[in-house]
């Protein structure tokens, strides 16, 4: 297994064998002794175990393959768990599957013959390169060096997809049957040169919270998360440029006492974004972000049940 640290970010990825991925090599779950609040963190983008098989079909070095990567980001939310607060995190990269899609979101052009019918090859997110097997990196540098066969891409849906869903599903409804609802929070991070106009305009945007225009979370959680990290002194957004991917539009039914809120953390707070390397401001964030939990978990659970109560 490879765990590509900055120290190496220079040299080609050390692989792992392509065995080594199911099971616990596919995610893992920092668990409190007990869950004491309704709340369970998802970092889906923060994996770095890179496949032997990825990395020999891989056109890009170490460094621009962990462009997509949310570096750190389950080092940040970690500190959470000591309140009582369940941490599901991906161990594979982004830049191999992505679970913050649909399942078969795919670029036709990516592959050796025709797609079946069920694959959706027109979203937004496809036409972009970032489906569920990505096209290209963040920095939008291409990954491989030739089209790839359909049934890899469906190996890797198996293997790495829905067992990551099956986990997140299994929180989720493990916190519901104890607490009567649950808020998922779905945790990320935005290069700082992606950030909306208007965070240019201001000088800087330190994170933007996503719910979907309203429809993911209820109210209070959003305003709650907003106060608590302008209390913080950060600048805080909402919706844009991220309102919000497939898990939080998939799992966020507050009819059903199920809210999700994304978060994403500028990663200039905390990281260097060339070297990626950690910056001293990350354990300080850390801190932060486990008070946001906090804060969180201090929502009337009335507003938080389901509808039908």
């Amino acid at each position: 297994m490879s765990s590509l640290d900055p120290a190496f970010s220079s040299e080609k990825p050390v692989a792992r064998p392509p065995d080594v991925g199911t099971g616990g090599g596919v995610f893992r779950i920092s668990r409190p002794p007990r869950q004491l609040l309704p709340i369970v963190m998802a970092s889906p983008h923060s994996g770095r175990d890179y496949p032997e098989s990825f990395v020999a079909r891989s056109r890009l070095d170490a460094r621009a393959l962990r462009r997509s990567e949310d570096c750190f980001v389950d080092e940040i939310f970690r500190p959470a768990v000591d309140l009582g607060v369940p941490l599901l995190e991906a161990l594979f990269p982004r830049a191999y599957l992505d679970p913050n899609r649909e399942p078969f979101e795919f670029d036709p052009g990516m592959f050796e013959g025709a797609l079946p019918s069920y694959v959706n090859s027109r979203s937004p997110r496809v036409a972009a390169g970032l489906g569920t097997i990505p096209r290209i990196v963040a920095s939008g540098e291409e990954i491989y060096r030739q089209r790839l066969r359909f049934a890899e891409a469906v190996e890797r849906v198996d293997r790495c997809y829905y067992p990551y869903h099956a986990a997140l599903r299994s929180l989720i409804d493990q916190t519901r049957a104890a607490f009567g609802f649950c808020i998922l929070v779905d945790c990320h991070s935005m290069p700082s040169i992606d950030l909306p106009p208007e965070a240019a305009a201001s000088g800087a945007m330190d994170m933007v919270l996503g719910d979907c225009f309203g429809s993911a979370c209820d109210a209070a959680l959003t305003r709650v998360a907003e106060e608590t990290l302008n209390d913080l002194g950060y600048v805080v957004g909402r919706n844009a440029p991220y309102a919000g991917g497939y898990t939080t539009r998939h799992y966020g039914r507050p009819g059903d006492g199920v809210h999700a809120l994304q978060i994403e953390l500028n990663r200039s707070l905390y990281m260097d974004e060339v070297a990626l390397a950690r910056r001293p401001y990350l354990d300080t964030l850390a801190l932060h972000m486990r008070q946001l939990v906090s804060r969180l978990a201090a929502v009337p659970a009335q507003a938080l049940h389901p509808r039908d109560r």
